[in-house]
């Protein structure tokens, strides 16, 4: 299969402790991966790797994504070449409404793709059919970026943008944490309506109950910054049995 993401022997460090210990992971276009493991695992640090946040200093390993060296790439850049981040908690950013912050996003994906600006009605309309997809009332388009919002209209919200610019890598960080059943089954959605040959997505978690709506491909059991478990969906069943403390 076609590889999409190749991580080798993965050392990552904040400050002075290192948290990830040696990853492996290789991911198909395709695929959906789960990574599982208990509060302080490294799970977070993994996604604040992929994505390219600074104060994460990869100190070993590589990481290839779509045939491109990920580490050298800045931030925009991995969001251009189409991976996109659903935040565990969400950020408001007050004074910027949907409408423009998610125009301004689509605009800039589309010219490092060296394509034109898509035009606003045509845009408008885009907006409108995510938002449908995604049950979020018309209104919220006029809304600042999460501001005011409850943990489940954010939520909503990150898996509408992830609708609207369809990424080829989704890694959802723990985008089940607080949610309710009817709005898990609105992430769930959204993350399997963008299932394609051509799409992966990573969804990191504790927890069980979006992977009974999601079933990943493979899943890995990450702890002590190391995977020390990699299988299919039965390992969801055998965690939730006896926990982690098996691995």
């Amino acid at each position: 299969m076609d590889k999409l993401l190749e991580i080798k022997n993965l050392h990552a460090r904040i400050g002075d402790k290192e948290i990830l210990r040696g990853i492996d992971l290789s991911i198909g276009r395709g695929e959906i991966h789960a990574v599982m493991g208990p509060n302080g695992a490294g799970k977070s640090t993994l996604n604040a790797v992929l994505t390219g946040r600074p104060d994460y200093e990869v100190t070993e390993g590589s990481i290839v994504y779509d045939g491109k060296d990920l580490l050298s790439m800045a931030p925009e850049e991995r969001s251009w070449a189409g991976i996109f981040l659903s935040f565990q908690y969400p950020v408001e950013i007050p004074g910027v409404t949907i409408t423009a912050f998610m125009k301004a996003a689509v605009q800039a994906r589309r010219k490092a793709q060296g394509l034109p600006e898509m035009k606003t009605p045509e845009f408008l309309k885009l907006l409108k059919e995510k938002m449908a997809f995604v049950q979020m009332k018309p209104e919220f388009a006029k809304r600042e970026v999460n501001v005011g919002f409850s943990g489940g209209e954010k939520k909503r919200n990150e898996i509408f943008q992830m609708a609207l610019l369809d990424p080829t890598l989704s890694i959802l960080d723990e985008t089940d944490s607080g949610l309710d059943v009817d709005a898990l089954k609105i992430v769930a959605d959204g993350v399997n309506a963008l299932r394609s040959p051509e799409k992966s997505a990573i969804i990191i978690t504790h927890y069980q109950k979006l992977l009974e709506y999601v079933r990943p491909d493979v899943v890995h059991v990450l702890k002590d910054g190391r995977i020390v478990r990699t299988g299919g969906p039965e390992l969801i069943d055998a965690i939730e049995k006896q926990g982690f403390d098996q691995f």
